[in-house]
Protein backbone atom coordinates (compact mmCIF):
# COMPACT_ATOMS: atom_id res chain seq x y z
CA UNK A 1 0.00 0.00 0.00
CA UNK A 2 1.09 3.36 -0.90
CA UNK A 3 2.60 5.94 2.18
CA UNK A 4 1.81 9.58 2.68
CA UNK A 5 4.93 10.22 4.92
CA UNK A 6 6.34 12.79 2.84
CA UNK A 7 3.65 14.26 2.12
CA UNK A 8 0.88 16.43 4.68
CA UNK A 9 -2.65 14.97 5.80
CA UNK A 10 -4.35 17.90 4.43
CA UNK A 11 -2.76 18.44 1.07
CA UNK A 12 -3.28 14.66 0.78
CA UNK A 13 -6.70 14.90 1.14
CA UNK A 14 -7.54 17.70 -1.03
CA UNK A 15 -6.03 15.57 -3.97
CA UNK A 16 -8.05 12.49 -3.27
CA UNK A 17 -10.80 14.93 -2.90
CA UNK A 18 -9.88 16.16 -6.28
CA UNK A 19 -8.73 12.33 -7.29
CA UNK A 20 -12.71 11.78 -7.12
CA UNK A 21 -13.79 13.96 -9.94
CA UNK A 22 -12.10 11.42 -12.17
CA UNK A 23 -13.66 8.22 -10.39
CA UNK A 24 -16.56 6.94 -11.30
CA UNK A 25 -17.88 3.85 -8.97
CA UNK A 26 -19.81 1.09 -10.50
CA UNK A 27 -21.60 -1.78 -8.45
CA UNK A 28 -20.91 -4.62 -11.09
CA UNK A 29 -23.76 -6.51 -11.90
CA UNK A 30 -23.90 -7.34 -15.98
CA UNK A 31 -21.79 -10.44 -17.15
CA UNK A 32 -18.87 -8.77 -18.86
CA UNK A 33 -18.47 -5.96 -15.67
CA UNK A 34 -18.17 -8.49 -13.51
CA UNK A 35 -15.85 -10.48 -15.70
CA UNK A 36 -13.61 -7.69 -16.14
CA UNK A 37 -13.79 -7.34 -11.84
CA UNK A 38 -12.54 -10.90 -11.61
CA UNK A 39 -9.91 -10.95 -14.52
CA UNK A 40 -8.26 -7.74 -12.61
CA UNK A 41 -8.57 -9.91 -9.45
CA UNK A 42 -6.48 -12.50 -10.60
CA UNK A 43 -3.63 -10.11 -12.46
CA UNK A 44 -3.43 -8.43 -9.04
CA UNK A 45 -3.44 -11.32 -6.86
CA UNK A 46 -1.25 -13.14 -9.41
CA UNK A 47 1.66 -10.14 -8.86
CA UNK A 48 1.31 -10.06 -5.60
CA UNK A 49 1.78 -14.01 -5.02
CA UNK A 50 -1.27 -15.03 -3.78
CA UNK A 51 -2.48 -17.15 -5.93
CA UNK A 52 -1.41 -19.41 -8.38
CA UNK A 53 -1.44 -19.10 -12.17
CA UNK A 54 -4.24 -20.77 -13.29
CA UNK A 55 -5.79 -21.17 -17.00
CA UNK A 56 -8.55 -19.52 -16.72
CA UNK A 57 -7.16 -16.42 -15.49
CA UNK A 58 -10.16 -15.00 -13.24
CA UNK A 59 -10.31 -15.01 -9.77
CA UNK A 60 -14.32 -15.70 -8.26
CA UNK A 61 -16.14 -18.01 -5.71
CA UNK A 62 -19.27 -18.69 -4.34
CA UNK A 63 -19.62 -15.53 -2.16
CA UNK A 64 -19.45 -13.25 -5.62
CA UNK A 65 -23.00 -14.47 -5.82
CA UNK A 66 -24.02 -13.88 -2.28
CA UNK A 67 -27.61 -12.15 -1.34
CA UNK A 68 -25.44 -10.20 1.34
CA UNK A 69 -22.81 -8.96 -1.15
CA UNK A 70 -21.91 -6.61 -3.85
CA UNK A 71 -19.12 -6.37 -6.28
CA UNK A 72 -17.64 -2.96 -7.00
CA UNK A 73 -15.72 -1.67 -9.93
CA UNK A 74 -13.44 1.58 -9.45
CA UNK A 75 -12.92 3.60 -12.99
CA UNK A 76 -11.00 5.81 -13.88
CA UNK A 77 -11.25 8.18 -16.81
CA UNK A 78 -13.92 5.70 -17.79
CA UNK A 79 -11.12 2.49 -16.91
CA UNK A 80 -11.40 -0.10 -14.43
CA UNK A 81 -8.62 0.34 -12.40
CA UNK A 82 -9.76 -0.89 -8.84
CA UNK A 83 -12.33 -3.79 -7.66
CA UNK A 84 -13.41 -4.74 -4.48
CA UNK A 85 -16.43 -7.00 -3.08
CA UNK A 86 -18.25 -5.46 0.29
CA UNK A 87 -20.81 -8.05 2.08
CA UNK A 88 -22.94 -7.12 5.29
CA UNK A 89 -23.22 -9.83 7.52
CA UNK A 90 -26.23 -9.45 9.98
CA UNK A 91 -27.88 -12.31 12.77
CA UNK A 92 -30.56 -13.07 9.90
CA UNK A 93 -27.36 -13.77 7.41
CA UNK A 94 -24.24 -13.92 9.35
CA UNK A 95 -21.88 -15.74 6.41
CA UNK A 96 -19.41 -13.27 5.00
CA UNK A 97 -15.90 -14.32 3.43
CA UNK A 98 -14.58 -12.96 6.88
CA UNK A 99 -16.53 -14.07 8.87
CA UNK A 100 -16.30 -17.49 8.19
CA UNK A 101 -12.60 -16.97 8.06
CA UNK A 102 -12.62 -16.26 11.70
CA UNK A 103 -15.62 -17.79 13.07
CA UNK A 104 -14.57 -17.60 17.45
CA UNK A 105 -13.76 -14.18 16.76
CA UNK A 106 -16.76 -12.66 14.50
CA UNK A 107 -19.93 -14.34 14.90
CA UNK A 108 -20.04 -13.48 19.19
CA UNK A 109 -20.33 -10.32 17.49
CA UNK A 110 -23.26 -11.00 15.09
CA UNK A 111 -24.91 -13.52 17.85
CA UNK A 112 -25.37 -10.13 20.46
CA UNK A 113 -27.23 -8.58 16.80
CA UNK A 114 -24.09 -6.49 15.75
CA UNK A 115 -24.20 -5.83 11.82
CA UNK A 116 -20.69 -6.72 10.16
CA UNK A 117 -19.51 -4.76 6.97
CA UNK A 118 -16.37 -7.33 5.41
CA UNK A 119 -14.93 -5.49 2.00
CA UNK A 120 -12.48 -8.11 0.11
CA UNK A 121 -11.11 -8.88 -2.87
CA UNK A 122 -9.24 -5.60 -2.95
CA UNK A 123 -7.14 -5.27 -6.02
CA UNK A 124 -5.70 -2.61 -7.67
CA UNK A 125 -4.47 -2.83 -11.76
CA UNK A 126 -1.04 -3.52 -11.49
CA UNK A 127 -0.77 -1.39 -14.67
CA UNK A 128 -1.80 1.35 -12.49
CA UNK A 129 -1.25 0.79 -9.15
CA UNK A 130 2.51 2.34 -9.06
CA UNK A 131 1.22 5.68 -10.89
CA UNK A 132 -1.86 6.86 -8.71
CA UNK A 133 -1.20 6.31 -4.77
CA UNK A 134 -4.59 7.73 -4.67
CA UNK A 135 -6.66 4.30 -5.47
CA UNK A 136 -6.08 2.22 -2.13
CA UNK A 137 -7.69 4.95 -0.62
CA UNK A 138 -10.53 5.69 -3.24
CA UNK A 139 -11.23 1.79 -3.32
CA UNK A 140 -11.03 1.24 0.55
CA UNK A 141 -13.67 4.05 1.05
CA UNK A 142 -16.17 1.96 -0.45
CA UNK A 143 -16.06 -0.43 2.61
CA UNK A 144 -16.48 2.89 4.95
CA UNK A 145 -19.72 3.86 3.07
CA UNK A 146 -20.90 0.63 3.05
CA UNK A 147 -20.63 0.81 6.94
CA UNK A 148 -22.16 4.05 7.22
CA UNK A 149 -25.46 2.68 4.52
CA UNK A 150 -25.92 -0.48 6.88
CA UNK A 151 -25.24 0.86 10.49
CA UNK A 152 -22.46 -1.00 10.82
CA UNK A 153 -21.10 -2.26 14.21
CA UNK A 154 -18.12 -3.05 13.03
CA UNK A 155 -15.86 -2.61 9.87
CA UNK A 156 -13.32 -5.17 9.25
CA UNK A 157 -10.29 -5.69 6.79
CA UNK A 158 -8.59 -8.89 6.04
CA UNK A 159 -5.07 -8.22 4.99
CA UNK A 160 -1.65 -9.19 4.65
CA UNK A 161 0.76 -8.18 7.91
CA UNK A 162 2.70 -5.55 5.96
CA UNK A 163 -0.77 -4.02 4.71
CA UNK A 164 -1.89 -3.53 8.23
CA UNK A 165 -0.29 0.17 8.59
CA UNK A 166 -2.13 1.37 5.56
CA UNK A 167 -5.95 0.15 7.24
CA UNK A 168 -4.39 1.85 11.02
CA UNK A 169 -3.42 4.64 9.71
CA UNK A 170 -6.97 5.26 7.23
CA UNK A 171 -9.15 4.15 9.54
CA UNK A 172 -7.74 3.91 12.96
CA UNK A 173 -7.96 0.22 12.75
CA UNK A 174 -6.36 -2.66 15.09
CA UNK A 175 -5.56 -6.36 14.46
CA UNK A 176 -8.13 -8.78 16.50
CA UNK A 177 -6.27 -12.07 16.27
CA UNK A 178 -3.00 -13.51 14.80
CA UNK A 179 -3.31 -14.13 10.84
CA UNK A 180 -3.96 -17.46 9.29
CA UNK A 181 -5.05 -19.47 5.89
CA UNK A 182 -7.45 -17.63 4.39
CA UNK A 183 -10.12 -19.42 1.57
CA UNK A 184 -7.31 -21.15 -0.24
CA UNK A 185 -4.76 -17.56 -0.79
CA UNK A 186 -0.81 -18.60 -0.60
CA UNK A 187 -0.64 -16.50 2.41
CA UNK A 188 -1.77 -16.21 5.50
CA UNK A 189 -4.11 -12.48 5.77
CA UNK A 190 -4.76 -10.78 9.46
CA UNK A 191 -8.26 -9.88 11.03
CA UNK A 192 -8.47 -6.12 11.71
CA UNK A 193 -11.66 -4.23 13.10
CA UNK A 194 -12.65 -1.19 14.23
CA UNK A 195 -15.69 -0.17 15.85
CA UNK A 196 -17.44 2.30 12.93
CA UNK A 197 -19.70 4.03 15.02
CA UNK A 198 -16.92 5.32 17.44
CA UNK A 199 -14.88 6.30 14.90
CA UNK A 200 -16.69 7.64 12.25
CA UNK A 201 -16.16 11.46 12.97
CA UNK A 202 -12.18 11.63 13.60
CA UNK A 203 -11.85 9.46 10.11
CA UNK A 204 -13.83 12.38 7.92
CA UNK A 205 -12.15 14.73 10.06
CA UNK A 206 -8.78 13.90 8.84
CA UNK A 207 -10.07 12.34 5.44
CA UNK A 208 -12.88 14.29 4.15
CA UNK A 209 -13.11 12.36 0.94
CA UNK A 210 -14.61 10.00 3.18
CA UNK A 211 -17.87 11.78 3.55
CA UNK A 212 -20.74 11.02 1.49
CA UNK A 213 -24.50 12.50 0.24
CA UNK A 214 -27.43 10.00 0.66
CA UNK A 215 -27.98 9.98 -2.51
CA UNK A 216 -24.34 8.30 -3.46
CA UNK A 217 -24.47 5.75 -0.92
CA UNK A 218 -28.31 5.50 -2.34
CA UNK A 219 -27.00 4.70 -5.40
CA UNK A 220 -24.11 2.35 -4.59
CA UNK A 221 -25.94 0.45 -2.21
CA UNK A 222 -29.73 0.78 -2.73
CA UNK A 223 -31.98 -1.70 -4.86
CA UNK A 224 -30.85 -2.13 -8.28
CA UNK A 225 -33.02 -1.17 -11.21
CA UNK A 226 -33.65 -5.08 -11.91
CA UNK A 227 -34.55 -5.59 -8.57
CA UNK A 228 -37.12 -2.53 -8.82
CA UNK A 229 -38.13 -3.91 -12.20
CA UNK A 230 -39.14 -7.25 -9.93
CA UNK A 231 -40.94 -5.98 -7.04
CA UNK A 232 -42.99 -3.99 -9.75
CA UNK A 233 -43.92 -6.79 -11.50
CA UNK A 234 -44.91 -8.61 -8.12
CA UNK A 235 -46.95 -5.36 -7.31
CA UNK A 236 -49.17 -5.01 -10.61
CA UNK A 237 -49.49 -9.21 -10.55
CA UNK A 238 -51.00 -8.74 -6.83
CA UNK A 239 -48.42 -10.90 -5.26
CA UNK A 240 -47.38 -8.37 -2.91
CA UNK A 241 -49.37 -5.34 -1.10
CA UNK A 242 -47.67 -2.13 -2.00
CA UNK A 243 -47.94 -1.26 1.71
CA UNK A 244 -45.26 -4.00 2.39
CA UNK A 245 -42.74 -2.13 0.70
CA UNK A 246 -40.27 0.21 2.43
Amino acid sequence: MSSVSSVGTTSFSQRLIDFLDRIEYRRLEGYGEREHAFSLRYEAYVREGMIPIGFEKRLTDDYDHADNGHVFGVYMDGEMASTIRVHYATPENPHSPTVDAFPETLLPEIDKGHIVVDPTRFAVHPAVSGRHPELPYITARLGFLASEYYSANLGLASVRVEHQAFYRRLFGMRPLCPPRQYHGLKKQLSLMGIDYCAVRESVIARYPFMNATAAEMDFLFGPTHSTLEKVATAVFSGRVEPANLH
